[in-house]
């Protein structure tokens, strides 16, 4: 099944890396290019009424999984980690993915960064759930991210009951 998702990730320093994990699912066969957003469109919402939330949940809208995409910085995005958050409340399937060993073009592998969903959890208190318990989280070249990402995101989307 063909699923819809939205990519999170921190786009000034992940940008090229992130073009090259979402281009590997765009030149198979049966892939389908998925929502992705660039930088003028960014920067337009930050000047509409509602801003970058409303921008964020209009591309979220039908999406059944989330893919954080983490780099050396990611982890400190306020906005990826709204996004994170956002996609918990909103029930979605939530997976991350590990980019520094990704070759930007210009600056080759970067260093490695925190998991952003090591810094979050379901539920207050003694009893909560960390997400990095609820959600997988996947290394795009040591785990073959090219070849098992489509099944990554369907186990994502199942385990949301998605």
């Amino acid at each position: 099944m063909v699923r819809k998702v939205f990519f999170s990730f921190h786009y000034k320093r992940d940008v090229f890396r992130v073009m090259q994990v979402r281009n590997s699912w765009v030149v198979r066969a049966d892939g389908e290019a998925q929502p992705f957003y660039d930088k003028a469109e960014f920067e337009e919402a930050k000047r509409r009424a509602g801003g970058i939330e409303r921008w964020i949940d209009d591309q979220m809208r039908g999406t059944s999984v989330t893919v954080v995409l983490f780099g050396a910085e990611t982890q400190s995005r306020k906005w990826v980690n709204h996004e994170i958050r956002r996609s918990h409340d909103l029930g979605k399937g939530i997976l991350a993915i590990d980019i520094h060993k990704v070759k930007d073009p210009r600056l080759g592998v970067d260093a490695r960064g925190l998991n952003p969903l090591d810094y979050w959890s379901a539920g207050d208190g003694p009893g909560a759930t960390p997400f990095n318990r609820l959600y997988s989280t996947y290394d795009w070249v040591d785990d073959d991210g090219y070849r098992n990402m489509p099944a990554w995101i369907e186990a994502a989307a199942r385990a949301s009951g998605r």
